[in-house]
Parts: structure tokens; C-alpha cells; sequence
């Protein structure tokens, strides 16, 4: 292909193409109309000799080569736009754009609310949405654009994702106040090991699984305890702690901040629990976003309290 006579508005209808598989959808995404995108497409096929998308049934499915253009051709555009739009073109109070954060509902308590206030008073032009964290699947879900960033633990990612420290969070035991089985202990006591395993845990498990935090701990020391529910939410797990003689483990910041509200008391566990250290990824091609580094700014001073300071090694006392 010669690119000297190839028009490069043409990438843009492709990627919308792309994202789409529809033309009228595409249309609407490049500010087209659907004859003008369908002749769009037209003049693709021929300039790189490939059907790129193929009609099957109301949706058009990209071809094998069409998918390999996928990523690179996002990256490009992206990229380009940050290239044009130089690294101080950011205003909050005028923009007009929008975000997406995948993070467990943890973060609906703890950053949103703070996040909310600040958008409205400083830019108003911003939304911000929080959508589900898919379970094993955050860098999928960032890479098909399904969010922009994701807050989660750490773990390890391709080298095409950027990551930033958040907090380190370490876990705290909770129970209703007025608990039966723990009334003779001072709330912040550690619950003796016999005690803590024979009672009814609730699980934060957005899975399912019976394997979760602290099972490790315990099994360190040959020790079970006793699973009566998981939940995939930290508010199942909080709000059924506390209409319950259940007991569950919660990240602290979260387990303080709810316990006046709900009437929860806080426990040590009686052995010590990794702390987990929490993370925000994104994809290496928004390094350089304007309105995507602003955006992590905030969250990053937003939650920076929340840090603890600690260490795998350290766990808690």
C-alpha cells in the first residue's frame, strides 16, 4: 500500500469498525453518517485488499487480519492523541469526558463518595463510572476498553500495563456488637484460635470459592475454620456480620469506616494475615493521556490515607 495516497481519517473509521461491528454504531462513534461509513469501509478494503469485516447475520465479524490491526491501531490513535493534545492540555472544570473504574465495591465506600464531591466541585463536566471487577480478568477488560483503570491487589501483568501504589491494607476480624461468644473480650482483643475457628465466618468471595483471605494463616498452623456463607461483595459480608453471629475478615480501612454506622466491633485475628497492597493498572498507551494521568492523580491522593505502610513480612500483630 502506498501511503502517500492513503487518507488516514480512515484508521478512525476502522477502529470504530472494530469496536463496534456495526456501521451504523460506527457512525455515530466518528460523527459520520452510515452511507458515509459504508463507503468508508469500502475504500479500506481495497487500499489493504482484505474483506476486514464480514456480515453474519445483524453483526459484521472482523477477519483475521482485521483483529490483528485491533490493538496496534488503538494504540496508534491513542497515542496520537496524547501526542497532539501536549502533556498541560487538561481542564478539569471545562472537560467534557468520561471514565471507567473496575474495582470491587470496596471502592464504592471508600474512594467514590470522596471522588463524587470532588468532580462536582472542581469538574463538572467529568463522570465517572464504577463497573464490576471480573474475577482473573482485569487485564482483559482494560485491554478491550471495557475500563480504562482498574483498582485491585497486585499480581502480575503483561508488560503492556502500567501500575501505580495505592495503599497496603491489612485485615481486621468484625462482629456484630453485643455478639454472644465474644462479649467477655474487649473490642481490638485478639479472639483466641479455638474461639475464632469454631464460629460462623462469612467470606468476601466474588467467585464463590471457599479459599480466601486468611485460610492461608490458618492453615500455617493446622487450623480450619468454619465457612457458613461467601459473598461476592463487602457489603453482603458487612451487613451480614451485622444482623448475624456471624464473623467475617474485612480490610481495615473499611471495617472502621463502617463500624459506628452498622454497629460492628473489630477483632485481631489470632494469627497474623498478609496484608494485601493495592494496586491501580492501566494500559501503557494512557501514560501519556492528559485527562487519564489527571484522573489517576486524584485517585491516587484520594486513597493514599488509606496506606498503612506495610509489608508482606509485617502483616499484623
Amino acid at each position: 500500500m502506498n501511503l502517500k495516497n492513503f487518507d488516514l481519517n480512515l484508521l478512525k473509521v476502522l477502529d470504530a469498525l472494530l469496536s463496534t461491528g456495526s456501521t451504523t454504531e460506527a457512525a455515530d462513534r466518528v460523527g459520520l453518517s452510515q452511507p458515509a461509513v459504508s463507503a468508508a469501509l469500502g475504500r479500506l478494503r481495497h487500499a489493504l485488499d482484505d474483506p476486514l469485516l464480514i456480515r453474519e447475520g445483524r453483526r459484521m465479524v472482523a477477519t483475521d487480519y482485521a483483529q490483528s490491526l485491533r490493538d496496534p491501531l488503538r494504540r496508534l490513535l491513542d497515542e496520537t492523541q496524547a501526542l497532539l493534545a501536549g502533556p498541560d492540555r487538561f481542564d478539569p472544570a471545562r472537560a467534557q469526558v468520561s471514565f471507567k473504574i473496575s474495582a470491587s465495591d470496596f471502592m464504592a465506600d471508600m474512594l467514590m463518595p470522596q471522588l463524587a464531591d470532588f468532580c462536582v466541585r472542581r469538574a463538572p463536566g467529568v463522570i465517572v463510572q464504577l463497573v464490576d471487577l471480573v474475577p482473573d480478568s482485569y487485564v482483559g477488560i482494560i485491554d478491550r476498553d471495557r475500563a480504562y483503570l482498574a483498582l485491585i491487589p497486585r499480581m502480575k501483568v503483561p508488560e503492556f500495563i502500567s501500575e501505580q501504589h495505592l495503599f497496603w491494607s491489612s485485615f481486621v476480624t468484625v462482629a456484630r456488637k453485643g455478639h454472644p461468644r465474644l462479649r467477655h473480650l474487649a473490642p481490638g482483643a485478639t479472639i483466641p484460635i479455638d474461639l475464632f475457628c469454631d464460629l460462623g465466618h462469612v467470606l468476601f468471595s466474588p467467585e464463590g470459592n471457599l479459599g480466601a483471605m486468611g485460610d492461608a494463616a490458618l492453615a500455617a498452623v493446622g487450623r480450619t475454620r468454619r465457612v457458613v456463607m461467601t459473598m461476592p461483595v463487602f457489603h453482603g459480608v458487612y451487613t451480614a456480620v451485622s444482623q448475624s453471629d456471624l464473623i467475617a475478615l474485612l480490610p481495615r480501612p473499611l471495617a472502621q469506616a463502617k463500624a459506628e454506622l452498622i454497629g460492628l466491633d473489630l477483632y485481631e485475628a489470632p494469627t497474623p494475615i498478609a496484608p494485601a497492597q493495592i494496586v491501580m493498572v492501566w494500559h501503557s498507551r494512557a501514560d501519556r493521556n492528559p485527562a487519564h494521568r489527571w484522573m489517576r492523580e486524584q485517585i491516587q491522593r484520594l486513597l493514599s490515607p488509606l496506606d498503612e505502610g506495610l509489608t508482606p513480612q509485617r502483616g499484623i500483630s
